[in-house]
């Protein structure tokens, strides 16, 4: 109760109650004048991508689609996922059948060292499809793909079983989180098929069994594994394909590259991240240690032109941020990431356990994609795990046709450290099998630590909330989501805000009326929350950041079949 009163003390005191607020029939909620303009009828216009009967184009889409890179709601994340969005994946021919390596599918066998050597031989060849045909196969180790090219690649999820006997911990370690504390880093880390750069997955399990808890993130377990290239001339604005820099010598078309930005005293990269708000001025920085842990801001991107004359740079993605003399843009190095692999056609079946007590989880995890750039899953189950999906230091990766079933989990899906341009798409979060033990979570669709311009988009969470973790994650898109509204969000209060700017949740029902973590409009700064069910406060624990205007939009409220574009990733992709 105490909670509730809070939230609608600050909620009142950084919006304010529109004096023209109406009753829209009986015991209809109290609206204010920006949900009652939102509700009323808009003219249904014609849309490039032509309008379904009885929809109305979104106003907020058409001023996104006159200036797409710098909207100050909505983010530009038509090129998240794999390769920019491309919509199939490669097939490489097949060089190994785990069978050949000694891989037995009765289940009668630990079958993970067959299917690692059959990885790694792919990996020694300059990548190929390793195929674990029909069966169930036991594994009582970590599968591992670490190199370039590598497809694992079963009959289907629903042919192809990995059956998981143990954990990590047992694995690998425990692993204490850097942080402090009694908490298990495997809470959030670290998968039992494991995508993540050879030489990045060694130092990282050396630092675990050494207990030197280490960063996860681009630039290595103490964040000191790079280099400076050049430093950006001028400055640039969020949207910009093109830079200036001091010296283009050692870029070349094509690299992958690190732009990082140093926030400076005063904290303004942070408020930039919160969208500059009259709020962020006053809110209180420096005690957030986990957050300020973050920064530099990180953001992996590629070299796509040199103009060496004009010492000009263009990239494969507008600048997700302004480039401000201040933060000391440079370009850098980074860990060598995996690229161009991928994991399809299988079931990983968890043998099982209770759920453990929050934040004490063993690691008994899906798949997780770590130092991964342009990297895939498809058709991939999970059941039965502590945490499912899990993007630790992800960029452009497209997890696609991914299931969360059985007894369930802590996070089903985490977006983490530094993540950005990932999508998740046609996803489901299954209701669990067995009641949740006293002492656990349920989180959701999570994304935190920075992380920023990724996608979930159609998905059906049976249960779970869309899961902001604090650490202030920017620039994040949510669309065409069917959600049983039952989980939490989470975070270290010292991570900081909730919510960074330019959050956008898009046609997105609630089937139990729930408003937390998805009616945003009153708690994230410049978000855009368009075409959600009507939904009423209960069970809240999401309060405001910041005060003041908060320079939100909502659109459509209540009519989630009403809003056009339907999905808003994919209409993004399309104006290419």
């Amino acid at each position: 109760m105490g909670t509730e009163i809070d939230r609608r003390r600050l909620l009142g005191g950084a919006m304010g109650l529109a004096a023209g607020a109406t009753l829209l029939g009986a015991g209809a909620p109290l609206l204010t004048a920006t949900d009652a303009a939102a509700a009323a009828p808009a003219p249904r216009t014609p849309d490039a991508t032509g309008t379904p009967g009885g929809a109305r184009t979104s106003a907020l889409w058409r001023e996104f689609r006159a200036h797409p890179y710098a909207h100050p709601q909505i983010p530009y994340v038509g090129r998240a996922g794999y390769l920019g969005g491309r919509t199939s994946f490669p097939r490489p021919p097949v060089v190994a059948d785990v069978r050949d390596f000694g891989a037995r599918p009765d289940g009668s066998a630990d079958a993970a060292p067959a299917i690692n050597r059959a990885i790694a031989a792919a990996g020694w060849r300059g990548g190929g499809t390793v195929l674990v045909p029909p069966g169930t196969y036991r594994v009582d180790d970590v599968i591992r793909l670490g190199h370039d090219n590598v497809v694992l690649r079963g009959a289907g999820s629903g042919r192809t079983t990995l059956h998981a006997t143990r954990n990590l911990t047992e694995l690998i370690g425990p692993y204490g989180s850097r942080y402090g504390g009694d908490k298990s880093s495997w809470s959030w880390a670290g998968g039992l098929i494991w995508v993540c750069p050879d030489a990045r997955w060694r130092t990282l399990t050396d630092a675990i069994r050494a207990r030197a808890w280490p960063f996860e993130g681009w630039t290595g377990d103490r964040r000191d594994e790079w280099r400076t290239l050049t430093g950006l001339a001028a400055p640039a604005r969020r949207g910009d394909w093109s830079v200036t820099v001091e010296d283009p010598s050692a870029l070349r078309r094509g690299d992958r590259v690190l732009l990082q930005l140093i926030d400076d005293e005063s904290h303004s990269l942070l408020a930039h991240m919160a969208g500059d708000v009259e709020g962020a001025a006053d809110y209180v920085w420096t005690d957030k240690t986990k957050l300020t842990s973050y920064v530099p801001y990180e953001w992996p991107c590629r070299v796509v032109a040199v103009d060496r004359l004009r010492r000009r740079v263009t990239l494969d993605r507008p600048l997700p941020l302004d480039a401000r003399p201040a933060w000391q843009p440079r370009f850098t190095t980074l860990v060598r990431p995996v690229t161009g692999s991928g994991v399809e056609g299988i079931t990983l079946d968890v043998v099982e356990t209770p759920q453990a007590q929050h934040l004490l989880d063993k690691g008994y995890n899906g798949v997780a994609l770590q130092c991964a750039w342009d990297c895939w899953v498809d058709d991939v189950t999970v059941n039965n795990v502590d945490n499912g999906f899990l993007l630790v230091a992800a960029k452009a990766c497209t997890l696609r046709r991914t299931r969360v079933t059985g007894r369930g989990s802590h996070h089903p899906y985490c977006c983490r450290e530094g993540s950005h341009d990932n999508l998740v798409e046609d996803f489901v979060l299954a209701q669990r099998t067995v009641p949740a033990p006293e002492g656990t979570q349920l989180h959701g669709i999570n994304v935190e630590g920075l992380s920023s311009y990724n996608v979930w988009s159609r998905g059906r969470m049976e249960m779970g909330t869309f899961d902001t973790h604090r650490g202030m994650p920017f620039a994040n898109v949510r669309t065409e989501i069917t959600v049983d509204n039952t989980g939490s969000h989470g975070g270290d209060a010292s991570a900081g805000p909730l919510y960074g700017a330019r959050f956008a949740h898009w046609n997105v029902t609630v089937t139990n009326q729930r408003a937390g973590c998805v009616r945003i409009d009153d708690i994230a700064p410049y978000s855009a929350t368009v075409g959600i069910s009507q939904v009423r406060p209960f069970g809240q624990i999401d309060v405001p950041d910041f005060t003041g205007p908060l320079h939100s939009r909502i659109e459509s409220y209540g009519h989630p079949e009403a809003v056009h574009p339907r999905n808003l990733y994919e209409a993004q992709r399309a104006l290419r």
